[in-house]
């Protein structure tokens, strides 16, 4: 079996979010712009739980997909305004809405490639 593309991997990844009820997912390609990620997954989430339903969602593929996380950090104490699992060449930001609107990621990578999301169509 081929291993999958980076940008296979974040279109899975915003389905599996899609699929868990998450809002508004976007997918931003910015392997010109950053040599942290090849691309952003980002994702409005509606609570703690529904951040933890995503998270072992994304584990368990990660999991099944021979990857690996290598590093989650959380932005805040309680923990549900802004996490972001990175999986090396795809990095998911899953974001309450406040914290969303606060931080405008699609602004601050507006130079990217909008693969999937509001902007894509602008793309």
């Amino acid at each position: 079996m081929a291993e999958k593309t980076s940008k296979e991997q974040a279109l899975e990844l915003a389905q599996l979010l899609e699929d868990g009820k998450a809002d508004d997912v976007t997918v931003i390609e910015v392997t010109k712009l950053t040599s942290c990620a090849d691309f952003f997954v980002i994702a409005t989430i509606h609570s703690s739980a529904h951040w933890q339903g995503l998270a072992k969602q994304i584990k368990d593929y990660v999991k099944a997909n021979d990857m690996q996380i290598h590093l989650t950090h959380t932005k805040t104490a309680g923990g549900d305004d802004w996490n972001v699992i990175d999986i090396g060449s795809v990095l998911v930001h899953l974001m309450s809405a406040d914290a969303r609107n606060f931080y405008e990621l699609e602004k601050l990578w507006h130079a990217g490639n909008f693969i999937k999301g509001s902007q894509s169509e602008n793309a």
